[in-house]
């Protein structure tokens, strides 16, 4: 059966379709227009979490993009060089930059959006925006100390799924406006990983896409 995904402009699942074009898979896309459980109401009875990505593979049915990584990696990647298993000496680091990209990095980014953008501006905390923009930048420094020596990949045995994973929150950034913020190293290694064919592709299909059949024929949002 084919892999589905749901996916908006711009949002977390960017990193799974970028993973799927990586790794050559089979798919189908479903465009949909952000935020989705407020525009796409019949969305909410696939996903009732209403939040993209959400991949469904047979009888699997996911909401975590990281964990959509580890999943495709593992099950999909053979061959690909994508992922690590638990005989790699770097597997651990693999599994740490996996999570760190979301968890550490992607998270303080949701709070500058919603308060600096999505929010009325009654409730609009700026405070709080510059605080959590400043958490992220601090958080960059484990990223941009790794890339020190020129590596063009975080792992020393090459491109994986956590490039992926820390790569949308160095993307997330710039479209939010940080990028002369944002540290050197990483910009290089960023900008390195926009030349890979696949993530061209993922671009350029995101360009094209068009709003999944069954769901409200509106335009998506997509942040500045």
């Amino acid at each position: 059966m084919t892999i589905q995904l749901w996916h908006c402009q711009n949002s977390r699942s960017f990193r799974v379709l970028w993973a799927l074009e990586e790794i050559g898979a089979d798919y189908d896309l479903h465009m949909l227009c952000f935020p989705p459980r407020v525009n796409n109401k019949a969305y909410l009875e696939d996903n009732p979490l209403g939040t993209v990505p959400f991949l469904r593979d047979g009888e699997t049915e996911m909401t975590e993009s990281c964990a959509m990584l580890e999943y495709l990696g593992a099950r999909y990647g053979a061959g690909s060089g994508c992922a690590r298993s638990p005989e790699d000496a770097d597997f651990g680091a693999y599994l740490n930059w996996l999570h760190h990209g979301e968890a550490t990095l992607t998270f303080p980014q949701t709070v500058v959006l919603r308060y600096a953008r999505f929010e009325p501006d009654a409730r609009k905390l700026p405070q709080a925006v510059e605080d959590y923009r400043e958490w992220f930048l601090a958080r960059l420094r484990k990223t941009e100390a790794t890339l020190s020596d020129g590596r063009a990949f975080l792992l020393p045995s090459g491109f994986s799924m956590a490039d992926i994973s820390v790569a949308y929150a160095a993307q997330l950034a710039i479209t939010i406006g940080m990028r002369e913020q944002m540290p050197e190293q990483v910009m290089r290694w960023f900008t390195g990983l926009t030349e890979r064919p696949a993530f061209i592709r993922t671009r350029e299909i995101e360009a094209k896409g068009h709003i999944a059949a069954g769901y409200p024929e509106r335009q998506p949002v997509v942040l500045p």
